[in-house]
């Protein structure tokens, strides 16, 4: 069965229907590369959409795995690109990874952390101290390597995209995590980051599983699809999840995110996944894979703006 015959999943948006959509929900909650953007050029309509659904007041947020970038940062970007946005409503990971140590966990000591200098500001910002950022240079035997001095401080292990990634961090942080009473925290599982032109480099899923291999222990990941980055949004703003609408490129991430948090669900095709992979999912027969089907698809946000300037 096609898409467009399945009135229940994985409905192509137009017409009627996105007038429909639209009033059927408060808040609408948005992926950022692939969705509103590719690389540093706006998606073309995009920041109309996102203006206007603010005029017609609903709340608009934006949820990223991309843990390289605080959320100012972001703001930043969005505002040089059109978009009215402010910081507070934009969530990482490097964010959430933040406020996830600090409210979840309630961590009382220093980050051993294996990410980017904005997962170290946005770490800072909640109060929490952290070694690991930067290089870190093969040096001595494996003996040494196996008594690497630790900071009797660090309580957490958290991974992050990390471009200084090496075997001697990898060392530093199975060290730490040896120790049962150590948390372990990684911001997302994508194993691939896409660029333009079907390109893709390692994502932080890589780096994650390597930690893990060597720990021999499983991270709890904070980023999408796990529900912590919708109630750590949820919890600042009062969403009601039946009147929210996730609207992403990923089936994997962004659209299972919706279904784990009972959010409506809409695929934009300007990114990763299509509609064939979508319809696979649904017509799979296996109860697993459903979350990965949207309610809607449409080509491109730029669809919502006839209902939005009508």
């Amino acid at each position: 069965m096609s898409c467009q015959m399945s009135r229940s999943k994985c409905t192509r948006l137009s017409g009627a229907l996105v007038e429909q959509l639209l009033d059927s929900v408060d808040s609408v909650l948005f992926d950022c590369d692939g969705v509103i953007w590719r690389g540093d050029q706006a998606i073309i309509g995009a920041s109309e959409v996102i203006n206007l659904l603010k005029e017609h007041g609903k709340k608009v947020f934006f949820v990223t795995n991309n843990s390289t970038k605080t959320r100012k940062m972001y703001a930043d970007k969005m505002s040089s690109l059109g978009f009215n946005v402010t910081a507070d409503e934009v969530f990482g990971t490097a964010y959430c990874c933040a406020v996830f140590l600090k409210t979840v966990y309630r961590l009382e000591g220093k980050v051993y952390l294996m990410g980017s200098n904005a997962m170290k500001q946005e770490l800072e910002a909640v109060g929490v101290q952290q070694v690991g950022v930067g290089p870190d240079h093969v040096s001595g035997q494996q003996i040494d390597w196996a008594n690497v001095p630790l900071d009797p401080e660090v309580k957490a292990v958290v991974v992050g995209f990390d471009e200084h990634f090496s075997y001697m961090k990898l060392n530093r942080a199975m060290q730490y995590l040896v120790q049962k009473d150590c948390l372990f925290v990684g911001t997302n599982r994508d194993t691939r980051l896409p660029l333009e032109g079907g390109k893709a480099v390692p994502g932080t899923g890589c780096l994650l599983q390597a930690v893990e291999t060597a720990a021999q222990r499983q991270a709890q990941t904070v980023g999408k699809p796990n529900h912590f980055m919708f109630d750590c949004l949820a919890a600042q703003f009062g969403v009601e999840r039946e009147r929210c609408l996730m609207v992403g490129d990923r089936l994997d991430t962004d659209i299972l995110l919706g279904s784990n948090c009972g959010l409506k669900t809409l695929l934009t095709l300007t990114g990763v996944s299509t509609v064939a992979e979508a319809e696979a999912h649904r017509d799979s027969g296996s109860a697993e894979r459903q979350g990965m089907v949207p309610d809607y698809y449409v080509e491109s946000i730029a669809d919502l703006l006839p209902a939005l300037q009508g």
